[in-house]
């Protein structure tokens, strides 16, 4: 766990807040509670869009604030405020005072842990503005010269460090300090008239001097401009019910949204989960094992510990097909008569946290890629995706496919534009017949969005074949 000195020169020493006074305020605040916590957090938040040879927009935020809760039974008293201030606190603790019943056991506070996934540097300061324009402008200098079909390049950074630190009843702390970076690339190319694009992103918890590697920075590149040239090529994709071979990496944001959300603790217990009730149950094919592990060194949805405190864990939800447990924080995990498993996350102090995924993914299989593709005579082979809906009570979802592929005959073929995927998420996991013994995680790009807060995520697997998904086509 990080060292409370950089969070207390922070918030004490810095914002001038008295620790023992604030520990008294919320020791008042969560009397006669089931839970509760104060919530500080101090962020520093930057943005550069460098477009056509030039900066386009750049911008550096400083904030802070805090989010104090109390929790009683099911109902929950939340009060924030951008003010950091010992009178700000106090009326916070008024507010929330008013859910409490007076019966409250306090739930046992999070296990204290040593340990850490990534540095606390703060990336924002290492390296200079003019090197992060260079960078770009080296990026967009580089993918012209690549192709003469380049009409317009677009690169981003964003980077962000964020300080939190949580305090409960008793003077039970915890501490945290999160480096985030992320730098994209977008390609546009043109042949005849024709216009199409490709994408490419790299981050994690890390720093900006990772990419200012060439060797990191023009993989990215080539491969915006390798998606784009894909795409240049393109024809209209069938509609039609297929099998259907989804690529590695990435292409797991279908399981993280078609399925991974039905696996949070808040929608089994209300029951508006469609794996409510299933524990133990076989809700996937035989060699289907899924985990959300928030663990691992410097991943983007990695965490050290939870906005609740509790430390990260490595979560087994679904193991060779049978549901095994559910993504918890600690006001579901306690009506559920279970335990947290780190997952309680929040957007920022404005928000009360809830049960969210961190870092989901499928392990992989026996079966070689290419002995996948070989196994389908006429289907699609989706490798890349973008924009999706999910109804989190039925499970259905529609996915776009930003790079997708026909497969004739066991082999990959011609390039197709406008599939959609359109199915059932658990219905779609029973379906899984090959899974390949390729299993990536994405190069660092999710953000996943749920009642109105978005945090940082990672997503992974192998090559899968799903037999007979509806694919959604603009083939006439």
């Amino acid at each position: 766990m990080t060292d409370f000195a950089a969070t207390d020169d922070l918030f004490f020493t810095r914002a001038g807040l008295d620790r023992g006074r604030v520990e008294g305020i919320v020791d008042d605040a969560l009397q006669g509670t089931d839970d509760g916590e104060l919530f500080l957090e101090y962020r520093q938040s930057e943005s550069i869009v460098f477009d056509d040879g030039q900066v386009k927009s750049a911008s550096f935020d400083t904030s802070q604030g805090f989010g104090l809760r109390a929790i009683s039974g099911e109902a929950t008293g939340y009060s924030q405020a951008s003010e950091l201030s010992e009178d700000a606190i106090r009326r916070a603790g008024e507010t929330v005072k008013a859910i409490r019943s007076g019966k409250g056991d306090l739930l046992a506070p999070p296990p204290g842990t040593n340990q850490t996934f990534y540095s606390d540097d703060n990336p924002l300061a290492l390296i200079d503005f003019e090197t992060k324009v260079k960078l770009m402008a080296d990026m967009n200098a580089y993918a012209r010269t690549k192709d003469e079909r380049v009409a317009q390049v677009t690169a981003s950074l964003t980077g962000n460090w964020q300080a939190v630190q949580i305090i409960r009843a008793g003077g039970e702390r915890a501490a945290d300090i999160r480096p985030l970076v992320r730098l994209n690339v977008s390609v546009v190319v043109e042949k005849d008239g024709r216009m199409e694009s490709g994408s490419h992103g790299v981050g994690g918890r890390v720093t900006y001097d990772r990419y200012l590697d060439p060797s990191s920075w023009k993989a990215a590149v080539d491969e915006a401009l390798r998606q784009a040239l894909v795409n240049l090529d393109s024809v209209a994709a069938p509609a039609g019910e297929v099998p259907v071979v989804l690529g590695p990496g990435w292409p797991g944001i279908l399981l993280h949204e078609a399925i991974g959300h039905g696996l949070e603790g808040d929608f089994n217990r209300k029951k508006t989960s469609a794996f409510a009730g299933l524990l133990g149950e076989r809700v996937a094919a035989p060699g289907v094992t899924v985990i959300d592990d928030g663990t691992m060194d410097d991943r983007r949805g990695s965490l050290t510990i939870d906005d609740e405190g509790t430390p990260s864990q490595r979560t087994v939800l679904i193991e060779d097909g049978i549901l095994k447990g559910y993504m918890q924080d600690r006001m579901n995990a306690r009506l559920m008569g279970k335990t947290s498993t780190g997952n309680g996350r929040r957007e920022s102090y404005a928000h009360a946290p809830i049960p969210r995924m961190t870092n989901t993914y499928m392990l992989a299989g026996e079966h070689d890629p290419e002995e996948i593709l070989k196994s389908v005579d006429n289907g699609i082979y989706a490798v890349n995706f973008g924009g999706g809906q999910v109804d989190i009570t039925s499970g259905k979802f529609v996915f776009t496919c930003t790079e997708a592929y026909m497969i004739e005959n066991g082999k990959k073929t011609a390039p197709v534009k406008g599939a959609t995927l359109i199915g059932n998420g658990p219905d779609v996991l029973t379906r899984v017949s090959m899974i390949g013994n390729d299993m990536e995680l994405d190069p660092g790009i999710g953000t996943c969005g749920k009642d109105g807060q978005g945090v940082p995520v990672g997503v992974g697997q192998p090559t899968i074949k799903i037999d007979n998904l509806t694919v959604g086509g603009t083939a006439v």
